[in-house]
């Protein structure tokens, strides 16, 4: 039988996901050309928070970084996370920005490109697709995986078979929220094996404290590749640990092609590295601890945290479990969105107000309503009339590709900063971070070195609060 394959997530995911993105390039270098000779099958290394966070936190130009990371990494396949439309941040963009976006991103070194959309509404899929195949990189589509009365095995069969259709060149089955059992692994990775012909990649979280038995039930399902982290940027809300899934795999029938030596070496370079973080205080300790009421209200672990945060502030932590108990319903409501970037920070922000203010959709956000009017897409299952009127009243809701009512964006926003983007690639990175992009370009032009601004460690949250 063909071996196990193993994406790389520690330099995305895996510290996106424990230690809010903040790993620097300079502490990533080093490592890399051992990293590029374990035999992975690809590096996670760019996309999701990554962009945001060098831009935002570490004075560092995410481009760079990717290029570093490439003239580094000779042997493996480097890849990103792609939210379809919205790119990278947590609005759609207009098809030249998506279309030159993904053409710089293999330009400067990608060969994977994940793409997802948090609906999985195909057609905000479109023009990534589209530009991906034309860049010729590698396209991924990912399924943004959940439950729900719409969301059941025969759902994600067509799915998977239409992305097969647009071009996908394999599929993802991502699990945001750590969610998929075992038993559910191995009878959806069966089923998608037989409705399409490309190969099938699983991504999971270790909040609920089952990522690595599905990783096993995947696997005999015949998946043909796992994500996982190397171990000091593994478990809690990461993914199960690289060397753990390898040493078990290893005794079966699809034992993985890994240097088992390099990755105990590789563990050893991050340990003191995650230790610095620990002592910091950037890496929270709740964000290592297991879970399973997720399985129940589907939250993923960033979007816990994020909660916890707002409570917090509002001086109402003893909430917590009753904004818990609201999620299931605000997402219901709205028709059974996955609860993945930016969706679940919407159905989290409302299910707050929803407790904080006694009646539910007094308050609601204007990513909510525009959400109900569908500028991010078809909501999974429909909307009632009922829940329509209480946010958006009488307002019409378009049905059309949300991306098609946007007009060309590079030309407007290139002349706004004007000569303190010195390349298309700065001209992009101000389109989706337009404040915190123009700010790191200022420090440029002043002389300010990279990394010298000091890390608030702060949380940021991307749900504004209009009335």
């Amino acid at each position: 039988m063909n071996p196990i394959k193993i994406t790389e997530t520690s330099l995305r995911d895996g510290h996106q996901s424990l230690i809010a993105t903040r790993l620097r390039t300079e502490e990533i270098l080093p490592i890399l050309e051992k990293m590029d000779r374990v035999g992975y099958h690809a590096l996670e290394v760019w996309g999701g928070a990554t962009f945001d966070a060098c831009l935002r936190f570490l004075n560092e130009d995410p481009w760079e970084r990717l290029r570093k990371i490439r003239r580094k990494v000779k042997n493996t396949k480097l890849q990103m996370l792609l939210r379809g439309q919205n790119l990278l941040g947590y609005k759609h963009y207009a098809d030249d920005v998506v279309d030159t976006f993904i053409k710089k991103s293999v330009e400067n070194g990608i060969d994977i490109i994940r793409v997802f959309d948090a609906l999985n509404d195909t057609r905000n899929l479109e023009t990534s697709i589209k530009a991906i195949k034309e860049s010729g990189a590698h396209c991924q589509c990912a399924i943004s995986y959940t439950t729900s009365k719409v969301h059941t095995i025969e759902y994600y069969v067509k799915l998977s078979k239409k992305m097969e259709e647009l071009g996908a060149d394999s599929i993802c089955i991502k699990d945001m929220a750590g969610i998929l059992t075992p038993y559910s692994a191995y009878k959806l990775v069966k089923r998608l094996k037989e409705a399409v012909s490309v190969p099938i990649e699983l991504h999971t979280h270790s909040t609920s404290g089952i990522a690595s038995m599905t990783y096993l039930k995947a696997v005999e399902a015949g998946v043909d590749i796992i994500d996982t982290a190397i171990s000091p940027f593994a478990e809690g809300t990461s993914q199960p640990a690289t060397e753990s899934m390898v040493v078990t795999l290893s005794e079966g029938e699809r034992a993985p092609e890994l240097n088992i030596s390099l990755l105990n070496e590789i563990s050893d370079y991050f340990k003191p590295i995650k230790e610095k973080y620990r002592e910091s205080g950037i890496l929270n300790p709740k964000v290592m601890d297991v879970e399973p009421n997720t399985l129940t209200y589907q939250v993923p672990g960033g979007m816990l945290s994020n909660l916890l945060s707002q409570l917090k502030g509002q001086g109402a932590l003893d909430k917590y479990e009753e904004v818990l108990s609201e999620i299931p319903r605000v997402r219901e409501d709205l028709g059974f969105p996955p609860l993945v970037t930016p969706l679940s920070q919407m159905v989290g922000t409302q299910a707050v107000f929803n407790v904080l203010t006694g009646e539910r959709y007094r308050i609601v956000p204007k990513e909510i309503k525009e959400y109900v009017k569908g500028l991010y897409g078809m909501p999974p299952a429909p909307i009632s009339d009922d829940i329509k009127q209480k946010i958006i009243g009488d307002e019409k809701v378009i049905t059309q590709r949300p991306a098609d009512l946007l007009e060309p964006e590079i030309g407007k926003h290139s002349k706004e900063i004007g000569d303190l983007a010195t390349s298309m690639e700065d001209v992009l990175s101000y389109i989706l971070f337009p404040q915190v992009a123009k700010k790191f370009f200022e420090n440029r032009l002043n002389g300010k070195a990279e990394n010298e601004n000091e890390d608030s460690g702060e949380t940021v949250h991307y749900i504004t609060v209009t009335m």
